[in-house]
Formats: structure tokens, C-alpha cells, sequence
């Protein structure tokens, strides 16, 4: 048994514990996967390289619109993919090798498993180590969900760990799920020449987005891709050229690769969280306070593992929070879970932060609401656009702003203004008329956005 100052299970946004105030102690680092976690390895980091070749590609099959012909001659999937791991791998061995080479750290390289309160076995090969450690940090991620129906199927499927590798391109994907993962690889293929049929359960797909943006984003997907709506999977089968999803409806769809993108759960399920005497939610997360603790002296949690929401930045300001409270006892830091924003990189680009219009409405806030075009800027008439909108809801008597949704292009960068002004108490009209805003940029449109809410 070798006993450490500190133990962290996980090595994504985990990793950044090991800060300068542990120079002169000992940490475990325990690490099952990947280092550096699900969005260095299989998440937002790679598949944010994919997209930006298909933007590539879709630029060129989209140029005649701007009186510039051009054509596609093809594209090189092996190229593409090697270029984006050929610098992603490189990272995750290095990471490895520094924690296995680190002056106060040990890596472990199995899977951990509470045994008791700050108690330990991880099983590394063959061999089971024993590890105690005087704190705790849980920040093991997640896993891709499968549905019972793909599972017991026997049928050949890829999820996000595994799609990004593939050495073929398929003629054809099924892919099984209506959310971002589902979205962003659905414009990543499709861009890159592949048929690409969505089957979703819900009505809409990217339905946790603001009710306008969500169906507004269907509607273009159809345009896109095949997509099939309140399709209700009951069993899947393989034939010689495809694997086909058998819907309830009895209508079947195939495809030469399957994708699975129904959601992820968080890595709880085989910690020995109740050896530790550890509570979890009902969806099997780690249950923390503001602060990051659990329910376990010196035992924390941070990241998909136990937050609400499955971002990395999330994670990476959890991380701040608990690196800094592991040392400072006296001096406790909470988490700031007030104005979390997000992105979908699809096509065309979504972002979101604060209240949806009907959370706001249900809550009591007397809204107002402007959706601004972007077709109705400059920059909008340069681009020829004609769907992309930008959201914005603020109370109409305090003039706070409570959320913003964006469809259209650079969504994730225009909306940071909006997230600033949430963070910091501005009003919408200090944002508008307290600053000058560069015209004709794009972030005209979060200017007339601003302007056009009506107050008191």
C-alpha cells in the first residue's frame, strides 16, 4: 500500500490539479484511458478539427452563391484524419510521460476502485496496486451511452471514441441520435461526401436548445441530411452492405456504418462509490457541493462526472475551484454555475447561454425578446444569408440580460459579449450604447439585437 497527499482519478481536466503547491508532495495521477481526457482524445478538441475541414469543404461547394465557380475535386479522409491526430496523439504521450516521469507524481495506468473512505485498488495489468491518499479527487468523465436495442443487436456500430479513426469513408451513415454529437458529426460527414440519415426519437432535433433555434435548426437539417423524426428504435441487423435500425413504425433505415450518438452517462458505475460510503445522483452522479466535496471528508469530485453540465470549460473552472480549495481549507472558493455557455458545431453553428423564452416566462420574468437577422447587417447581406438568427431575452424592468440563442455562422464568438454582460450585471443598453461596435462586422447583429429590446 502507498499512501500519497493526493490521488486524482482521471487525467482530463483532473490533471490540471497538480499544481505548484504540491511541488513538495506526492500525487497519485490514475488514469484508465486516454491522457488528457475525452476532449484532447475523442471530444471537442478533434471533432472542432473535423468541422473545420467540412466548413472547408462546404465553402467550396457553396462559393457559385458569390459568383466565384468552383468544384470539389475530392477529399483525402485518410489526410485529413492523420493531420489531426498526427498533433492530438503526440499530446496525449507526452502527457503520459510527464506524469510517469514527474518529480512528485506516479502515474497509474489501470482502473481505480474505492475500497473505503480514502482507500484505493487500481488494477494496472496483472497486478492490483493499493493506493490511500490524505484527498480524493474524482474526475473520471464519461462514457457514450447504447441503447439496449443496438447493444444486444450484435450489430457493427462506432460511437464518438471510435468514429474519428476510421480508415474508410463510408457511402453511407446511419447515425442514431438527435443531439450535438449526433449534429456535429452529421455536418463533418455529410460535408465530407457522405449520405448521412439521422433517426431521432424526439420530434425536433437539438431540442434542449431555445424552442425557435431547435425547430429553426430542423428544418435546415432536413434540407441536409435524411432525417427521420419520433423514430423509436426496437432492434437493429446487419446485411452484407449495411446495418439497418428497425423502427416500431416497421420502416427500416441503413446505412454502411451505424453511429451511435444517444448521449453520455457519467464513469460511476464501476468506482466503488459505495465502498467509500459516496452518494450519487439519480443519473449516477457524483453528488458535490458548491464547493466541490462530496459527502466524504478529503473526497471531491469535478467535470462530467459529477457537474450538470458535460462541457470542458465547465470542467476546467471546476478544476480551478477544487485546485485551489485542496489547499486552502480556510479559504473555501464555490463553483460559478450562473450564466454556463455552449456551442454546436454544425451546420449552421448554435450557441446558447442563460434562460431559453419559455424557462424565462415560466420562471415569471415579464421578457422581452428580439430576434435579430443576420441577413438584415451588412455583414449579413455580404454573406447572402438568409436563416441565421441571434436571440436575445432580457427582463423588460430591470433590463438584465437572461439568455441568448444563436444560429448561424461564428455563433460560439459572437455570443461572448452577451455572456460578459450576464456575468458582470450589465443592461442590455450599457452593452449597446456603452461601447462602439465595428461596422460592418458581424457583431452588428448582437448590436441590433441589443437595440431592438423594448423596456419599460
Amino acid at each position: 500500500m502507498t499512501h500519497f497527499d493526493l490521488a486524482i482519478i482521471g487525467t482530463g481536466s483532473g490533471n490540471s490539479l497538480v499544481t505548484p503547491d504540491f511541488d513538495d508532495k506526492r500525487v497519485a495521477v490514475i488514469e484508465e484511458g486516454l491522457f488528457g481526457g475525452t476532449c484532447l482524445n475523442v471530444g471537442c478538441i478533434p471533432t472542432k478539427m473535423f468541422v473545420y475541414a467540412a466548413e472547408v469543404a462546404d465553402a467550396i461547394r457553396e462559393s457559385s452563391r458569390y459568383g466565384v465557380d468552383s468544384t470539389l475535386d475530392g477529399v483525402r479522409w485518410r489526410d485529413i484524419r492523420d493531420r489531426i491526430f498526427g498533433r492530438i496523439d503526440p499530446i496525449e504521450a507526452g502527457g503520459r510521460e510527464y506524469r510517469e516521469n514527474g518529480s512528485n507524481t506516479a502515474a497509474y495506468e489501470g482502473h481505480a476502485e474505492f475500497v473505503g473512505p480514502r482507500e484505493l485498488r487500481v488494477q494496472v495489468g496483472d497486478r492490483v496496486e493499493e493506493v490511500t491518499a490524505d484527498q480524493i479527487v474524482i474526475a473520471a468523465g464519461s462514457h457514450s451511452v447504447v441503447p439496449e436495442a443496438i447493444s444486444a443487436s450484435g450489430v457493427p456500430f462506432h460511437t464518438s471514441d471510435t468514429i474519428m479513426r476510421i480508415d474508410e469513408l463510408p457511402s453511407s451513415m446511419v447515425i442514431l441520435g438527435g443531439g450535438f454529437i449526433a449534429s456535429e458529426f452529421a455536418h463533418v460527414f455529410s460535408a465530407l461526401g457522405v449520405k448521412v440519415r439521422i433517426v431521432n426519437r424526439g420530434s425536433q432535433l437539438l431540442r434542449k436548445e431555445d424552442e425557435e433555434i431547435s425547430a429553426a435548426f430542423t428544418e435546415l437539417a432536413k434540407r441536409q441530411w435524411e432525417v427521420h423524426l419520433d423514430a423509436n428504435v426496437v432492434g437493429a441487423k446487419e446485411t452484407s452492405d449495411e446495418v439497418v435500425l428497425e423502427l416500431e413504425s416497421g420502416e427500416l433505415i441503413g446505412g454502411e456504418v451505424l453511429l451511435v450518438a444517444t448521449g453520455r452517462q457519467p464513469n460511476t458505475e464501476r468506482l466503488g462509490l459505495e465502498k467509500a460510503g459516496v452518494t450519487t445522483h439519480s443519473d449516477g452522479r457524483v453528488q458535490v457541493d458548491e464547493f466541490g466535496r462530496t459527502n466524504v471528508e478529503g473526497v471531491w469530485s469535478l467535470g462530467d462526472v459529477s457537474s450538470p453540465y458535460q462541457l470542458k470549460h465547465v470542467a476546467n473552472h471546476e478544476a480551478r475551484v477544487v485546485a485551489h480549495n485542496l489547499v486552502h481549507p480556510d479559504d473555501l472558493q464555490a463553483f460559478d454555475h450562473r450564466f454556463v455557455p455552449s456551442a454546436v458545431f454544425t451546420h449552421p453553428q448554435l450557441a446558447s447561454v442563460g434562460m431559453t423564452e419559455a424557462a424565462a416566462r415560466e420562471a415569471g420574468i415579464d421578457v422581452t425578446v428580439k430576434v435579430q437577422r443576420y441577413g438584415d447587417t451588412a455583414y449579413g447581406w455580404a454573406m447572402e444569408d438568409t436563416t441565421s438568427i441571434f436571440k436575445v431575452i432580457a427582463d423588460r424592468h430591470t433590463k438584465l440580460i437572461v439568455g441568448a440563442h444563436v444560429m448561424g455562422p461564428m455563433s460560439s464568438s459572437l455570443i461572448q459579449p452577451i455572456i460578459q454582460a450576464m456575468s458582470f450585471g450589465q443592461t442590455a443598453p450599457e452593452v449597446a450604447r456603452g461601447q462602439y461596435w465595428i461596422h460592418p462586422a458581424l457583431a452588428e447583429v448582437v448590436e441590433n439585437a441589443l437595440l431592438g429590446l423594448e423596456f419599460d
